[in-house]
C-alpha cells in the first residue's frame, strides 16, 4: 500500500486504488493519440456538419428574400383611356391548358407588363415605328407610319384572341402540301410568307407566347418549315406558317403557295416578312411580284428589328415605303416592325391581325 502512497481506511478505497493500479499497469507502455481531445463528440459532428453544408450563391439567396412584386392596380396616365379597366390578364401566366406546366411565358409578352415600363422604353415596345420616326429628317411623309395606331381597348382585346383559356382555344391543327390535304376554310384566315432565315417562325410563336401550350417549332436551319402549318384560334381566325422561299426551299414550293394563294377564299391577309437587317433583297421583290400579279392584299412587317442600328432600320424603313408608294398596289402603306425577341412590335401586330379578321369593329374609332 505504501507503493500506492495513500493510506487505506475501508475496504471500499483499497478496491478503487487496486482498480487505479490496474489501469495505470495497462497504459503504461501506451502512446497517447495527440488528435483524440480534437475529436469532436457526436453532437458536435452534427453541428459541424450543418455549418459546412453546401449553400446557393448570394445572388439566389437574395433572390429567394426579395417579395414579389404587388399586381398593378392601375394604368399609367399616358395610356388610360375613359373607361377601360385592366382586365383579367395581369401578368403572364406560365400554365398550359388543364393547369399543366408550359413553356414560360416571357415577360413583355402580356401588355400588362409592358405598361409598366417607363414612357419612352414602352412607346418603343407598343409602337416601335413612331418613335423611329422622331428621328425622320425635315420634309420626309410620316403620315404612313402612324396610319394604324389602336387605342388600349383594342390592344386588350387583340392580347385576349391569343390568349387561350377553357373556353378559347389555340391549336395547331394540320400541315399540307397540297390543297385536298388543307382544313376547310372555315374561318377568317391570315398568313405569314417569307424568305427562309427571316425569323417567320419565331415570330409567329412570339404571337403565340401567351399561349405556351401551342406548338410552333423553330429551327436554327434556314428552310426549317417545308408544308403549310395551319393554327386555329377558337372561332375566330385561322393562321398560316407557309414554307419560306429562297434558300432551301421546298421542290413544290410554287405550286402550293400559288394554289394557296388564289385558291382559298377566306385569305384576308398575306404578311410579307422582310429582314429588317439586310432590307429588301432580290428574293423579296420575287415575293411582291407574285402578291401584285394575284391581286392579294398584303402587309410588309420588318424583322429582327433589335439587331439593326437605328441608322441602318431608318434607312432601310424609307427605302421599303418609297417602293411601296412608287411600284406596289396592293400592299398597305403602313410597314410593321418587330422583334420576336424583345416584343418590339408584337403586341400591335397582334392588334392589327384581329382587325383586318373582323374581330376588331371598332379598332378605327379608337
Amino acid at each position: 500500500m505504501a507503493k500506492l502512497g495513500c493510506t487505506v481506511q475501508s475496504p471500499q478505497q483499497l478496491s478503487d486504488a487496486v482498480e487505479l493500479a490496474h489501469k495505470m499497469n495497462r497504459n503504461k507502455n501506451q502512446t497517447p493519440d495527440p488528435t483524440e481531445k480534437l475529436l469532436p463528440s457526436e453532437g458536435q459532428r452534427k453541428d459541424l456538419a450543418y455549418a459546412h453544408r453546401p449553400r446557393p450563391p448570394e445572388s439566389s439567396r437574395r433572390r429567394r428574400a426579395e417579395p414579389r412584386p404587388a399586381p398593378v392596380a392601375f394604368l399609367p396616365a399616358a395610356l388610360r383611356g375613359a373607361g377601360t379597366l385592366l382586365p383579367r390578364m395581369l401578368g403572364p401566366r406560365g400554365w398550359g391548358r388543364g393547369g399543366t406546366a408550359a413553356r414560360s411565358v416571357p415577360s413583355l409578352s402580356a401588355l400588362s407588363q409592358v405598361l409598366r415600363l417607363e414612357q419612352n422604353r414602352r412607346t418603343g415596345v407598343l409602337f416601335p415605328l413612331q418613335k423611329l420616326a422622331r428621328f425622320v429628317a425635315p420634309g420626309v411623309d410620316t403620315a404612313p407610319f402612324r396610319l394604324f395606331q389602336p387605342g388600349l381597348a383594342a390592344l386588350q382585346r387583340a392580347e385576349g384572341l391569343f390568349r387561350s383559356d377553357r373556353g378559347h382555344t389555340i391549336d395547331y391543327v394540320s400541315s399540307a402540301v397540297r390543297m385536298d390535304h388543307a382544313p376547310p376554310p372555315d374561318l377568317p384566315e391570315v398568313c405569314f410568307i417569307g424568305r427562309s432565315n427571316v425569323g417567320k417562325s419565331s415570330l409567329i410563336r412570339a404571337l403565340f407566347s401567351l399561349s405556351p401550350e401551342v406548338e410552333v417549332r423553330v429551327s436554327k436551319t434556314p428552310g426549317h418549315t417545308k408544308k403549310m402549318n395551319f393554327f386555329r384560334v377558337g372561332k375566330y381566325f385561322t393562321l398560316v406558317d407557309m414554307p419560306g422561299y429562297g434558300y432551301r426551299a421546298p421542290k413544290d414550293f410554287v405550286e402550293m403557295v400559288e394554289a394557296y394563294l388564289q385558291e382559298r377564299n377566306t385569305l384576308k391577309r398575306t404578311f410579307l416578312l422582310v429582314d429588317g437587317v439586310v432590307g429588301l433583297q432580290k428574293t423579296d421583290h420575287i415575293g411582291i411580284e407574285m402578291l401584285e400579279e394575284f391581286g392579294i392584299p398584303y402587309v410588309m412587317v420588318l424583322t429582327k428589328i433589335d439587331r439593326a442600328s437605328r441608322g441602318v432600320l431608318l434607312k432601310n424603313v424609307l427605302e421599303i415605303q418609297d417602293y411601296v408608294k412608287e411600284k406596289a398596289h396592293g400592299c398597305f402603306p403602313q410597314l410593321f416592325l418587330v422583334s420576336s425577341l424583345e416584343f418590339s412590335g408584337v403586341h400591335l401586330l397582334r392588334c392589327f391581325v384581329a382587325h383586318i379578321t373582323g374581330n376588331l369593329p371598332t379598332v378605327e374609332a379608337s
